[in-house]
């Protein structure tokens, strides 16, 4: 996935924002054509043409209508990410160096390197069973394969269970609290087991920092369904999987 840097015009942190790639039906991975260096857009009112963008896949041709590209600030931001529009022109050449000469689309690894994770494939979100279902396909991706959605959110607000994990899917419109993330500490500790919890809002300082301290990866969740890592537990998390 391409990474870009992307400063929250209202809190002016950066992030590294990863570019969602979706599955064509043509089978080749298709992705907006992020503008990099342009400005980003906080969002404070929402339309449906705005939701949604035109993307056209490289290998066939194929134009389809995919979710705007946006990025949870912790600050509580919700930042439209711009996205440049297709044109007749848009072609399918092979990418360049920076010279004008084309490069290999693929540099082989050193044989003493692991095999490379696949592209996180997204699905879009449009309800909260959309954002758990996608949280469950995150953490297919990072390597836990048994987890299990439960049917009925549990008491403790547990969405999702593997083996030595629990995580926590809050997709409400405010962001997550210090009480949240102590909470879903709490019940992994007492079920002997890992935590991580995914936001569409974001997070409070106070609870970032909590979160900081306890270990406990936070992950942001936009439209398309990519998660965001939001501290450190989060790199290291995808960086070693399950």
């Amino acid at each position: 996935m391409e990474s870009v840097p992307v400063r929250c015009p209202a809190c002016r942190r950066d992030h590294a924002y990863s570019t969602p790639v979706y599955p064509c039906p043509c089978g080749a991975p298709a992705s907006p054509p992020v503008l990099r260096g342009a400005p980003v857009v906080p969002i404070t009112h929402r339309t449906w043409n705005d939701d949604w963008v035109t993307v056209r896949c490289r290998s066939c041709g194929r134009l389809d209508q995919w979710p705007q590209p946006e990025l949870c600030c912790p600050c509580g931001t919700v930042l439209r990410i711009p996205v440049r529009p297709v044109t007749a022109h848009d072609g399918t050449a092979a990418p360049t160096d920076g010279t004008g000469s084309a490069r290999p689309s693929h540099i082989p690894l050193p044989r003493t390197a692991p095999p490379p994770r696949p592209a996180f494939r997204p699905r879009p979100i449009r309800t909260a069973h959309d954002a758990v279902a996608g949280a469950a396909l995150y953490l297919k991706w990072l390597g836990y394969h048994d987890d299990v959605q439960p049917a009925e959110r549990s008491p403790a607000r547990i969405d999702l269970r593997a083996t030595g994990l629990i995580a926590q899917v809050d997709a409400t419109t405010r962001p997550t609290a210090l009480h949240d993330v102590e909470c879903l500490w709490l019940h992994a500790l007492t079920a002997s087991a890992r935590s991580v919890h995914f936001s569409l809002a974001g997070y409070a300082k106070d609870a970032e920092a909590r979160a900081d301290g306890l270990g406990i990866p936070l992950f942001t969740m936009d439209l398309t369904g990519t998660p965001q890592p939001v501290n450190t537990p989060a790199d290291e998390l995808i960086s070693t999987g399950a």
